[in-house]
């Protein structure tokens, strides 16, 4: 089992991501940032011994943006993982490379790393 909460130093804007356990089943994790920032992490593993197991990451971030089309505030997410996806507004590209480089360097901090997550810890 991973650390909880865990510590992730991030990109700026966001130079630090505090995960919480939020909930767990046994196959993965749901964890929000404590900071406040719209974080959200899931971690999920679904072993196969007859194909292999599946380790499976997605960050996660929620945003109030103005709706250009209707110029309402509305909440709109933002996800990264192997696929990425880009709500229709609220998110810049540089937005988005902050996403996925906090993925990055969520998996890549020493009290995740890819090895544990191989390992089916989250």
């Amino acid at each position: 089992m991973l650390a909880d909460p865990f510590t992730i130093a991030a990109n700026s804007p966001t130079p630090s991501l505090v995960f919480a356990m939020q909930k767990s089943d046994g196959y993965g994790s749901l964890r929000i940032d404590t900071g406040l920032n719209g974080y959200r992490l899931k971690i999920n593993h679904t072993p196969n011994p007859k194909v292999g197991d599946k380790h499976y990451i997605q960050i996660l971030q929620d945003k109030d943006s103005t709706n250009p089309y209707t110029s309402a505030t509305q909440r709109v997410t933002a996800t990264a993982s192997l696929s990425i996806f880009v709500p229709p507004f609220g998110f810049s590209s540089t937005n988005m490379v902050d996403l996925v480089e906090a993925l990055f360097d969520t998996i890549l901090d020493s009290e995740v790393t890819i090895a544990r997550l191989l390992t089916s810890q989250s």
